[in-house]
């Protein structure tokens, strides 16, 4: 296992666990924690779930760092329940990303992407439902250039969206553990999360080169992959 993978994976969870201590232990996280979250969203019943999900699609399908919102959705319901929330969430937003550059961004995405789009065209037409997995199982890249990316090009919509589903999977329940252990043995969840983050880039970077098949998705992705010049970091927003 690449050491660098793994402290760069504790440092990005340490830092969101102390963002949370933060929170609960200062004026700031009297506003935010209990003014908003148990206000509107925990034990809020059907209509915190609701309100949640919506401001996950919109944060996620503006391209902000999802694992933010898989964090706060460990925090505000559970592991259990944050997970499955964050990765629909997620989905959401990338099915929102998708069909805006669809139907009507598709002049905005290829001026933006052009490359980008014919990479991801090329990259997924053959068989969409596992090469979108190994998009998603990468630590690296940009979660809202592939949604547009994908959906100038003729990738199919239904496996792209459940390839993106299931490659959420991993990073969402490192952070939805990670949210739902704030104080609660802190130590042994950052590690727990720190293990696993390095085990899911490591195994994502092995499938991408194992079965790619000699395509490339995008130049700066394979050059760090290829070259081992720089660790993979998670997914992140444009």
């Amino acid at each position: 296992m690449n050491s660098s993978i793994l402290l760069r994976g504790l440092a990005l969870l340490t830092s969101l666990v102390l963002a949370g201590f933060v929170l609960k232990s200062t004026q700031l996280g009297a506003v935010f924690d209990e003014a908003w979250i148990d206000a509107y969203v925990r034990g809020q019943g059907p209509g915190g779930f609701l309100i949640f999900m919506c401001l996950g699609l919109v944060f996620t399908g503006l391209g902000l760092p999802r694992q933010i919102i898989c964090f706060l959705a460990g925090y505000a319901f559970g592991f259990s329940q944050g997970v499955g929330l964050a990765v629909v969430a997620a989905t959401l937003g990338c099915i929102v990303a998708f069909y805006f550059a669809r139907f009507l961004g598709r002049d905005f995405v290829v001026q933006k992407y052009p490359d980008k789009v014919r990479r991801i065209d090329a990259f997924l037409k053959h068989n969409p439902l596992a090469m979108t997995l190994l998009i998603r199982f990468l630590p690296l890249g940009s979660n809202l250039a592939t949604n547009l990316a994908a959906g100038v090009s003729g990738v199919r919509a239904a496996p792209f969206f459940i390839g993106s589903l299931i490659g959420y999977l991993p990073q969402t329940i490192v952070f939805a553990l990670v949210g739902s252990g704030i104080g609660i043995d802190p130590v042994f969840r950052i590690s727990l999360g720190a293990v696993l983050f390095a085990l899911s880039g490591v195994l994502g970077v092995f499938l991408y080169r194992r079965y790619r098949h000699g395509m490339a998705f995008d130049d700066d992705v394979d050059r760090k992959l290829d070259n081992g010049a720089d660790a993979p970091r998670p997914e992140t927003g444009p």
